[in-house]
């Protein structure tokens, strides 16, 4: 299978962006990322696009970057937790290259993510109920438009890219 699009979707602290790159050098493709392409573009950190322009401010800008960078050619991209919120997205994903699900559990995001500072929705008393909720309501979107599902909780960045890239090659 000669796949020249890959687009990672799943919640936060499932490693995308750190997979995407090992995944990306893999299959011999370039790697990007919507969050990061949000803050080039804006000049400014998401946690500083929540407090001004708020959650639907930062979608709107998502939404445009997802719209663009899922017609890149022989591209990895690394999405952000939220993206699939927006029918749009979820629609230019499915339609335009190859999902896969990068699934971790609660109890992995909870520790993935405790220590950082630049998750704006994990900014309250109860991050864990947080997530948990996040989950309940993206886990099912991020599986409708998934071509694969991999578990990521019991390995490292590099042993999922390459259970990934092995299955992507005998797919």
């Amino acid at each position: 299978m000669a796949v020249r699009r890959v687009f990672l979707v799943g919640p936060m602290g499932a490693g995308k962006t750190t997979i995407g790159k090992f995944l990306a050098q893999g299959l011999g493709l370039g790697f990007a990322d919507t969050d990061a392409e949000v803050e080039r573009r804006t000049g400014a950190d998401i946690p500083w696009i929540f407090d001004v322009e708020g959650e639907e401010g930062f979608r709107d800008r998502e939404a445009q970057v997802v719209q663009e960078m899922t017609t890149w050619e022989d591209t990895v991209l690394a999405t952000g937790g939220g993206v699939v919120v927006r029918e749009a997205n979820r629609q230019f994903l499915a339609e335009r290259g190859f999902v896969v699900y990068l699934h971790a559990t609660l109890e992995e995001q909870v520790r993935r993510t405790r220590k950082t500072s630049n998750r704006p929705l994990l900014h309250g008393n109860d991050p864990e109920g947080t997530l948990r909720d996040l989950m309940a309501v993206r886990d099912p979107l991020y599986r409708e438009i998934a071509d694969h599902v991999i578990d990521t909780d019991d390995s490292s960045p590099k042993t999922v890219a390459q259970r990934l890239l092995k299955e992507l090659r005998d797919a």
